[in-house]
């Protein structure tokens, strides 16, 4: 197991307000990066996160041309050092408030060690640009990993895995102790690959969809019946068997499903 140099590690603290764990571990970082395909019309390749750059250094050997992301005013410092000749295209910024658009017009790949305490807000904004992120490989918590990669009928089932799996397929591809991080979490990581699928739009208002889901989910012990009862449902609609089951135990095209016949009894011209 090839290690990143202790006396290098010291160079830049992390920081516990910011989730910082940094990757120790070369040959892990080395096997994140070999799983970007860079599918699609991808051109561009953004880690969000690079901290000290174990990650990165591996990322550079990629074809697709590669930009990072940094809040910590202590790692932006230490990696323009580090590559000078990327110091055009380190941002020094939130993530999650940066401008995507404004800043990149061309179709991308994020990869990253992502903040446990922020992976899901992360994924929320790749929903947002979902037209332009064609791939995401990251490493987050187990347990969310996990989550989002999980199938209908599962316990873990939840929110972001019916809205990541409407626009991306998903594959869990391996976990990852804590030991091999500086400082060591005191959860399990995994690795997970999400890629864009052909859906270019939903068969439904997309608004709506995401509240239906949020909504399904908000009680997991409730049936449809009664987690949905904010939203106006058809009279004919109500003895469907579908509103006796839990949010867990549909898919996607349920929920468009749902979604639809919402619609239906909402007016499909009223704006949601």
């Amino acid at each position: 197991m090839k290690k990143y140099q202790r006396d290098t590690m010291a160079l830049v603290k992390p920081k516990k307000h910011l989730g910082q764990h940094f990757l120790t571990d070369l040959s892990i970082a080395e096997r994140i990066s070999q799983q970007i395909t860079g599918h699609g019309e991808a051109r561009l390749l953004l880690e969000i996160g690079p901290g000290m750059g174990v990650l990165t250094d591996f990322l550079l050997q990629n074809k697709l041309e590669l930009h990072l992301i940094e809040i910590d005013n202590e790692s932006i410092d230490f990696l323009k050092k580090k590559y000078p000749e990327m110091k055009d295209r380190i941002v020094e910024g939130d993530f999650l408030q940066f401008d995507i658009r404004k800043k990149w017009k061309e179709p991308m790949v994020i990869a990253g060690n992502f903040p446990y305490n922020i992976s899901s807000q992360i994924f929320f904004k790749v929903l947002e640009n979902k037209d332009l992120v064609t791939e995401v490989v990251c490493m987050l918590q187990k347990e969310v990993a996990q989550r989002i990669a999980s199938p209908k009928g599962s316990k873990v089932y939840g929110i972001l895995s019916v809205l990541l799996q409407a626009w991306y397929d998903i594959e869990y591809l391996f976990s990852i102790p804590p030991g091999v991080f500086h400082p060591p979490p005191k959860v399990n990581s995994g690795v997970i690959r999400l890629t864009r699928n052909a859906v270019n739009k939903l068969n439904c208002n997309e608004k709506l969809f995401f509240q239906v889901v949020k909504a399904g989910f908000g009680n997991r012990r409730k049936t449809l019946r009664n987690s949905l009862k904010s939203f106006q449902l058809r009279e004919e609609f109500k003895s469907n068997p579908m509103l006796d089951k839990r949010a867990e135990q549909l898919g996607v095209e349920d929920f468009v499903f749902l979604t639809q016949e919402i619609e239906k009894g909402r007016g499909t011209n009223e704006t949601v």
